[in-house]
C-alpha cells in the first residue's frame, strides 16, 4: 500500500463548524484541521512516469494548511478517517475507474481516508477519546485509525468462508429457531414450520444461503404478507383482503391503465407525441412519433434512513429509479418526488413550545439529523444519476396522545417515512414483460457485490429496536449514482431500438439483492434458473457465497437476453463502460441451482416452490376501538400567537432547504417546479413535466398526506390524503378526473393497538366507496408495517408509534403544460377578487390540525371528506374556470389552514391581502369561531380572478352544486400587509415580510446548520428587500427572431458532437436544442473517440455536456479533461480540434469544469480559473439572473446587455484562480461573457443571486477568438419558454437562449 497526501477535506466554514460540535463535548480541543490521504493498492512499483501522473490526478480541491502546533501551545492528535474495512466507498470506486482509464491498470483500487489533526491543552481520558472518534466519523460507514499505516487494512483479502449448515436432521426444528436469530432472518413461527417441513422432505440439512434466499424472498417487506392477509375484525370475517380491496379499484376503473400490480412500477395511457433520441445506427438524434405512455412508482426507505440517514435516503432514492427503469422491457425515469416524516426536530437554537425531548434509542437517528441528512443523500443520488426532484413533502410530528385503550403513548416519527418515488415514459411495444426462452443468457448489469446492505429486506420488517444493533448496520447500503446512470443508458440504448430491443426481461436488484432479484427474474419469466456463483462480478473475493447471493449492492439490474442478442447488448455495454457479466441460464425445469467453482459444490439446489411456494396463509384477527370524543377549545388562544406557531410549523412552513439542494431543471422536460413567480417561492402544488421537446401535452404529479388525523378517525385520514392529492394537481390541465391514477404508500405499526383494523377501515373507506365513486383507480403502492420504536432507558421499555399514514401520490396526463396555475398572486392584472372554495362547508374541523399540535392538543372533529361528489365538483369546476381564462392563481387548502393557503399566495405574489371574514362566520350556524375559520384544515382551496369574471364563475360553481361552498374573501392590497376584518373590525394586521420571515425561519435554521451560515443569512435577508423587483427581464435582441431561419431547408445540416463521459447526464436536452436550431447533434460518447469509431474532425461543433463525470471525485470535471490530457492520442485529437479555426467549442456546467482544465490546449486560455466548491458548501438549483457581457463569443452575439434567468445546478461552480493576475486578466479584457446580477441588475457576489460565490460574478467565459464558450449555467434547458419555471406573459414559445445556439448555427453558414 502507498499512501499520498492531498488537499484540504473541509473547508474553513466546516473547519469552524466541526470545531464548535467538539468543543462543545470536549472542551480542550482547541483547533482542528484535515486533509485528504489517499492509500493505493498496486501490484508492484509505479514507474516515475506513473507516479508523476497519479500525482496529477490526485491534485484537486483546496490547499492544505498544516496547523502550527508552537502557536496554539496544544498536544496535536491525529486521527484518520476512513471507510468500514470490508466496505468499498463510492469515491473509491469512481477514482479507481479514472485512474484504469489514464493508463494506471497496476492499480487494483484507490481509496481515500481524511486524517484530522486534533489540538488538545490537555490529554484525552480513554472516554473522552472515544467522543471524539464518535465526533469525527459516522459508524455506518467509517472507522477511526490511529496510524496512516493502519490503513492496509483497507485492502486486506482472506479465503472466503464456506456456505454453513443448520442441522435439523440431528437437532430438529430448534436448530432453524436459532439460526433466525443469529442470522436476523425475521421468519414467522409458521415459516420456520414450513422450511423443516420442506427440507425434511428434501432429506437434508438448509445452508446459510438458501435460509437467507429464503428470509429475504419471503419477508414482510418482499412479499406484503399482511396485506395478502385474510382478516376477521371483532370476531367476524371480512370479504377482502387489503390488496383484493386495492385491486377493486382497478375492477371499477380499468380505463387507460396499460399495466397495474404486475411489475416494478405501473403504466397508464400517455400522449401520442415526438421522442427525442439518438438513432441506434446514426447516433443522429431525431424525433419519433410514437405513443409516449406514463409510468408511475413511490417507494418508502425507513429503516435504512432511520439508522443512516444519508445513505438510506440515497439508495432509497436510487432503489426507485431502478424500479422505473426496469419496469416492461425497459423504460426511462423521468422526474421524482421525495418525502420525509420525522419526529419534532428539536434544533437547538429554535427550541419551539410544541415540542419535548420524549427519548430516543442510541442507534437511531435523531430528527434534526435525519433532516440536515437525509434530503441531501436524496438529493445528491436525483442530482448525480439527472432526475429532476419536483415535488415532496415534509412532516415532523411527535407528541403525547391517549390511544383507544384510555393509555398515553408516545406517537412520532423515530422510524422515519423516507419517501421517494416519480413518474417515466415507456414505449408501447415494451410496456408487458413475456416469458423467457429457455437458453437465454441470464446477466447481472451494474456494480460488483460488496458487503454492504446484507439482510435488508428481513430487517425493514421488523420494529426498530426489537432487532440486533450489529444487524441493523450490516443493513445499510452504499449509494453510486454515477454506475446507475451508467446503467441507465445501457437500458435507454436497448429499448430506443424497438422490436430489436435485446432485453427480453429485466428486473432490479433491490432488497435481498441477488438472491431475490434473479429467483424473481426466472419465476416471473415461466423458468428456472442455473447460476454459476463465481462469475458474479465481486469486488471482495473474500465474501461467502451467502454474502456474495445475499449482499444488497446497490446500482444493478439482472436481465435475460437471448444468445442471438448477446453480442448487440454487450458491445452496448462495453460503449457506456457498464460492468455486466453473464451469471446463469434459464431452464425449462422450475428449479434454482447455483454451483460455486471454488469450493466445488452447489450452495442452492432447490425445486422453486420450496422458495416461492406459499407457507400457510396469514390471517389477521383483530379488534377494534375508538377514541373518547374530545373538543379542541380556542377561545383562549391569541391570533398573533396562533399565527406564529402555525407558520413555524415544519408542515407549514417553507421548505426551501429541501428544494434549492435538488437538479430541478435536468432534462429540459420540466414546466413546473416547486419554486413559484418572480421571487421563486416554494409554494407550487404539483410537478408539471412536458411530453417532449416539441408540443405541449405533458405529465403532473402530486402529493397528499394527512396523517395525524388517522389518530382520531383512520378513514377520514385516509380519504383526505386523497383528496388533498387531487386539489393539488387541480392545477394542472387534467381532461377528466378518472384520468388521475393514485399511488398509495400505507405505513402502520402492524400489531400494535388497534392500528390494525384502522388500517383495514381506511384501506375499505378510500378503495371500496371513495375512488370507485370518483373513477379513479389506485395501479400501485408499497406498504410498510413495522413504523414503531422501541428502546429501553434503564429498566423503563419505551416506543414511539407512528400513526397510520397513508401517503398519496396522483399522477396524470396533462392537456397543455402552458396552463399550469400556481399560486402566485398577480398584482398587474387590474382589480381581483380571491374566493375560497369551502368543501368542508362551514364545518371548521380542528382536530389534528397544525394549529392543534401546535399547541398540544389535538383534540376534536377531524374534518374530512364528506362528500365525494363535492372534490369531483370542484376539480371540475377548476378545469372550465381554467379553460375559460378566468383563473390568475389557485392553491389549494391544507396544513395551516386557509391563512396559511392566503399568506403563501401573498408570499408568492410579494404583495399584502385584506381578508374578510364576514361571509366566512355566521353566528346563526353555529361557526362564529374566528380561530376555527383561519386554521381549520377543511379540503378546498383559493382562486384568484378578475372582478370582472365575478358573475361568471360564480355562475360556474352554482352549476356544479358548489354554490354552498363559494365565497369572495379577499382582496389585493398596497400596503404589503395581512390584514384580517371581521364586518368593519380589524382583527389583525401584519406586515408580509414579518410573517415570510416567520415562514422561512424554520428553513433558515436547519440551512445554517447544515450549510455555509453566512449565505444563509444572506438569503433569509433577502425578504427584507420590500422593492426587490424579482427576477426580471430586458432583452437587447428580438426574442421571436429566428436567425438560423435561412437554413432550414439547406440539404445538409452541421455536425455537433455532443460528448459525454461516464456520468454525464445533460446531453439529450443539449441535442434537443441544437437540433431545433439546425444542426445534426450526434451522440458521441468517450469511448467512441478513444476505440476509432469517431473523431472530432468529423464535427463543426463540439459541445461538453452537464452532469457528473466520473462522480466528480477528482474535482470536478477533472476525472473527464485528465483521461483526455493523459492520452497521447486524445489530447492530440483535441488539440487540434481547437486549433480548426472553422470550428466552434461549448461546455456547460461539467463540461465547462472539464474544458476550462483542458486550457493547455486552448489558444489564449492560459487565464482561465478552474471551478470549486459553491461558497455555500451545497449543491445549488436555481434559477439565476444573468447579463450577457460584450465579447467575441460567437454563441453569444448581438445578446450584449441583455438580462434573463438561466438554470443552474451545480456543486461546484466557483470560479477559482491560483494567481490574482489570471483574475485580473479576464476581468480586464472580454473575456468574461456571462455574469450574475441581483435583480437590479447589479453584479453581485450576494448569495443566492451569486449562487456560488464567484468572483467577478463570473458565469461565463470564453476565448480570445470567440469559438470556445463555457459557463456554468444551463441555457439548453431553457430554450423554450414553457421550461422555465418563470417567464414574462409576453414569451411565446422561444426563451432568450435558444439564441445561443442558432448564433453558432448563423456562424457557420
Amino acid at each position: 500500500m502507498q499512501a499520498m497526501f492531498g488537499a484540504a477535506a473541509l473547508s474553513a466554514f466546516k473547519t469552524s463548524k466541526l470545531l464548535d460540535i467538539l468543543q462543545a463535548k470536549l472542551p480542550q480541543v482547541k483547533a482542528i484541521s484535515a486533509r485528504f490521504v489517499h492509500f493505493i493498492d498496486c501490484d508492484g512499483d509505479l514507474s516515475e512516469n506513473e507516479n508523476a501522473r497519479l500525482r496529477s490526478l490526485l491534485d484537486y480541491g483546496s490547499d492544505f494548511q498544516a496547523q502550527d502546533g508552537a502557536t496554539t501551545g496544544a498536544t496535536q492528535l491525529s486521527r484518520l478517517v476512513v471507510p468500514r474495512p470490508g466496505t468499498i466507498s463510492p469515491w473509491s470506486s469512481k477514482a479507481t475507474d479514472i485512474l484504469h482509464n489514464c493508463g494506471l491498470t497496476d492499480i487494483n483500487r484507490i481509496e481515500r481516508g481524511t486524517l484530522f489533526t486534533v489540538s488538545v491543552v490537555s490529554d484525552l481520558s480513554a472516554e473522552e477519546a472515544e467522543v471524539l472518534a464518535a465526533l469525527l466519523h459516522d459508524r455506518m460507514t467509517q472507522a477511526v485509525l490511529n496510524e496512516i499505516d493502519e490503513a492496509g487494512v483497507l485492502f486486506q483479502s482472506a479465503e472466503p468462508e464456506p456456505s454453513r449448515f443448520v442441522d435439523i436432521m440431528q437437532q430438529g426444528e430448534a436448530a432453524l429457531g436459532r439460526a433466525n436469530t443469529e442470522l436476523g432472518l425475521a421468519l414467522a413461527d409458521d415459516e420456520i414450520s414450513y422450511l423443516f417441513e420442506r427440507f425434511s422432505e428434501l432429506g437434508r440439512n438448509p445452508n446459510d444461503v438458501e435460509l437467507m434466499m429464503f428470509a429475504q424472498a419471503n419477508s414482510e417487506h418482499c412479499r406484503h404478507k399482511i396485506f395478502n392477509a385474510s382478516w376477521s375484525i371483532d370476531g367476524d370475517k371480512q370479504a377482502y383482503s387489503l390488496f383484493g380491496m386495492i385491486r377493486n379499484t382497478y375492477e371499477k376503473s380499468p380505463a387507460n391503465v396499460l399495466s397495474a400490480y404486475s411489475d416494478n412500477a405501473a403504466v397508464m395511457r400517455g400522449h401520442d407525441s415526438q421522442r427525442f433520441f439518438p438513432d441506434p445506427k446514426s447516433k443522429i438524434y431525431a424525433f419519433n412519433d410514437e405513443a409516449v405512455h406514463i409510468l408511475m412508482k413511490v417507494e418508502t426507505h425507513n429503516h435504512p434512513t432511520a439508522i443512516a440517514p444519508f445513505p438510506g435516503a440515497s439508495t432509497g432514492s436510487g432503489g426507485e429509479i431502478r424500479d422505473e427503469g426496469a419496469t416492461g422491457k425497459g423504460s426511462k425515469p423521468k422526474a421524482g418526488l421525495t418525502g420525509f416524516s420525522v419526529s419534532n426536530l428539536r434544533i437547538p437554537d429554535l427550541p419551539q413550545p410544541w415540542e419535548e425531548d420524549l427519548g430516543r434509542p442510541a442507534h437511531i437517528a435523531s430528527a434534526l439529523d435525519i433532516m440536515l441528512e437525509g434530503p441531501i443523500g436524496g438529493a445528491a443520488f436525483n442530482n448525480e444519476y439527472g432526475r429532476p426532484n419536483l415535488c415532496g413533502y415534509f412532516r415532523s410530528f411527535e407528541e403525547v396522545v391517549v390511544n383507544e385503550a384510555g393509555v398515553k403513548e408516545v406517537r412520532g416519527y423515530h422510524k422515519p417515512i423516507m419517501l421517494a418515488g416519480g413518474i417515466g415514459n415507456i414505449r408501447e411495444q415494451h410496456v408487458l414483460k413475456e416469458d423467457i426462452e429457455v437458453g437465454a443468457k441470464l446477466i447481472v448489469l451494474g456494480g460488483p457485490s460488496m458487503l454492504i446492505g446484507l439482510g435488508g429486506g428481513a430487517a425493514s420488517s421488523i420494529a426498530s429496536g426489537t432487532g440486533n444493533e450489529d444487524l441493523d448496520f450490516a443493513s445499510v447500503q452504499r449509494e453510486n449514482a454515477e454506475m446507475e446512470r451508467r446503467c441507465q443508458e445501457v437500458i435507454d440504448q436497448c429499448w430506443q431500438l424497438g422490436a430489436e430491443n435485446p432485453i427480453a426481461f429485466i428486473h432490479d436488484v433491490g432488497a435481498g439483492g441477488l438472491s431475490n432479484a434473479l429467483p424473481e427474474l426466472v419465476k416471473d419469466g415461466g423458468c428456472g434458473g442455473r447460476f454459476e456463483l463465481r462469475a458474479i462480478p465481486n469486488a471482495e473475493p473474500q465474501m461467502s457465497p451467502l454474502e456474495i447471493w445475499c449482499n444488497e449492492a446497490q446500482e444493478r439490474y439482472v436481465l435475460a437476453v437471448n444468445g442471438s442478442d448477446l453480442e448487440r447488448f454487450e458491445a452496448i455495454c462495453e460503449r457506456e463502460r457498464c460492468p455486466h457479466a453473464v451469471v446463469g441460464e434459464a431452464t425449462a425445469a422450475k428449479h434454482i441451482s447455483l454451483d460455486d467453482s471454488h469450493f466445488g459444490d452447489s450452495p442452492i439446489d432447490l425445486p422453486m416452490d420450496v422458495l416461492f411456494g406459499k407457507p400457510p396463509k396469514m390471517h389477521r384477527d383483530v379488534t377494534s376501538g375508538s377514541i373518547v370524543p374530545a373538543a379542541f377549545f380556542t377561545a383562549a388562544l391569541d391570533l398573533e400567537a396562533a399565527v406564529e406557531r402555525v407558520l413555524a410549523l415544519p408542515a407549514v412552513a417553507n421548505k426551501s432547504f429541501l428544494i434549492t439542494i435538488g437538479d430541478r431543471t435536468i432534462t429540459g422536460l420540466v414546466s413546473r417546479d416547486q419554486m413559484v413567480g418572480p421571487w421563486q417561492v416554494p409554494v407550487a402544488d404539483a410537478a408539471v413535466t412536458a411530453t417532449s421537446y416539441n408540443g405541449y401535452s405533458g405529465e403532473a404529479m402530486a402529493l397528499g398526506e394527512r396523517t395525524p388525523l388517522a389518530l382520531f378517525d383512520a378513514p377520514a385520514s385516509g380519504r383526505m390524503a386523497i383528496a388533498e392529492a387531487v386539489c393539488n394537481i387541480a392545477c394542472a390541465e387534467i381532461a377528466k378526473i378518472s384520468d388521475i391514477k393514485l399511488s398509495a404508500n400505507w405505513m402502520v405499526a402492524a400489531g400494535h393497538g388497534c392500528e390494525d383494523q384502522k388500517l383495514y377501515a381506511t384501506v375499505e373507506a378510500v378503495a371500496l366507496d371513495l375512488c370507485p365513486e370518483l373513477g379513479i383507480c389506485i395501479p400501485v403502492g408499497k406498504d410498510s408495517m413495522s413504523m414503531r420504536t422501541v428502546w429501553t432507558e434503564g429498566d423503563i421499555l419505551k416506543s414511539n408509534t407512528a400513526p397510520l399514514s397513508l401517503i398519496v401520490t396522483a399522477f396524470a396526463p396533462v392537456v397543455d403544460i402552458r396552463t399550469t396555475l400556481t399560486p402566485q398572486l398577480r398584482t398587474d392584472k387590474g382589480p381581483t377578487r380571491l374566493l375560497v372554495i369551502d368543501l368542508g362547508r362551514s364545518r371548521n374541523r380542528l382536530g389534528g390540525s397544525a394549529l392543534g399540535q401546535v399547541y398540544r392538543d389535538m383534540r376534536g372533529t377531524v374534518p374530512d371528506l364528506d362528500k365525494a361528489s363535492d372534490l369531483a365538483a370542484m376539480f371540475a369546476l377548476i378545469q372550465e374556470c381554467r379553460n375559460a381564462g378566468q383563473l390568475q392563481a389557485y392553491h389549494d387548502r391544507s396544513d395551516g389552514g386557509l391563512f396559511t393557503t392566503l399568506v403563501e399566495m401573498a408570499f408568492a405574489g410579494h404583495c399584502g391581502i385584506d381578508l374578510q371574514l364576514q361571509t366566512l362566520l355566521d353566528s346563526s350556524r353555529g361557526n362564529s369561531d374566528v380561530i376555527a375559520a383561519l386554521f381549520a384544515e377543511e379540503l378546498g382551496a383559493v382562486i384568484q380572478i378578475l372582478e370582472t369574471d365575478l358573475a361568471a364563475v360564480m355562475g360556474a360553481a352554482n352549476s356544479h352544486g358548489l354554490g354552498g361552498c363559494i365565497h369572495d374573501i379577499a382582496a389585493i392590497n398596497d400596503s404589503d400587509r395581512i390584514n384580517i376584518f371581521l364586518g368593519g373590525e380589524a382583527l389583525y394586521s401584519r406586515p408580509r415580510i414579518e410573517l415570510q420571515r416567520i415562514w422561512t425561519n424554520t428553513s433558515f435554521h436547519l440551512q445554517s446548520l447544515r450549510d455555509n451560515s453566512d449565505c444563509a443569512k444572506q438569503e433569509f435577508d433577502r425578504i427584507l428587500e420590500h422593492q426587490d423587483p424579482g427576477l426580471n427581464v430586458e432583452l437587447r435582441f428580438d426574442i421571436d427572431e429566428d436567425v438560423a431561419a435561412a437554413y432550414i431547408n439547406v440539404g445538409s445540416k452541421p455536425r455537433v458532437a455532443v460528448l459525454r463521459e461516464q456520468g454525464v447526464n445533460g446531453q439529450i436536452e443539449m441535442a434537443a436544442a441544437f437540433d431545433r436550431a439546425h444542426f445534426d447533434a450526434v451522440d458521441v460518447h468517450m469511448t467512441d473517440l478513444i476505440d476509432g469509431r469517431v473523431r472530432l474532425d468529423e464535427f463543426n461543433v463540439l459541445v461538453a455536456c452537464g452532469g457528473f463525470s466520473y462522480g466528480d471525485v477528482l474535482g470536478a470535471g477533472g476525472g473527464w479533461a485528465k483521461s483526455i490530457m493523459f492520452n497521447d492520442g486524445m489530447r492530440a485529437q483535441f488539440e487540434q480540434y481547437f486549433c480548426n479555426p472553422n470550428t466552434l467549442t461549448l461546455g456547460i456546467c461539467n463540461g465547462c469544469q472539464m474544458v476550462s482544465l483542458l486550457h493547455e490546449l486552448i489558444s489564449g486560455a492560459e487565464h482561465w480559473p478552474s471551478f470549486e466548491k459553491n461558497r455555500s458548501e451545497q449543491f445549488e438549483g436555481r434559477l439565476s439572473l444573468v447579463r450577457v457581457e460584450a465579447s467575441p463569443s460567437v454563441f453569444l452575439a448581438g445578446m450584449e446587455g441583455s438580462q434573463f434567468p438561466l438554470a443552474v445546478a451545480h456543486g461546484e461552480g466557483r470560479a477559482h484562480f491560483r494567481r490574482v493576475a489570471d483574475l485580473q486578466a479576464l476581468d480586464g479584457g472580454e473575456a468574461i461573457v456571462l455574469r450574475y446580477v441581483d435583480n437590479y441588475g447589479d453584479n453581485t457576489q450576494s448569495y443566492p443571486a451569486n449562487p456560488n460565490g464567484s468572483v467577478a460574478a463570473i458565469a461565463g467565459l470564453c476565448s480570445p477568438d470567440g469559438r470556445v464558450t463555457l459557463m456554468m449555467p444551463h441555457p439548453e434547458r431553457v430554450f423554450r419558454a414553457s421550461q422555465n419555471s418563470w417567464h414574462p406573459d409576453n414569451w411565446r414559445e422561444d426563451a432568450p437562449s435558444m439564441r445561443m445556439f442558432r448564433n453558432a448555427r448563423q456562424w457557420l453558414a
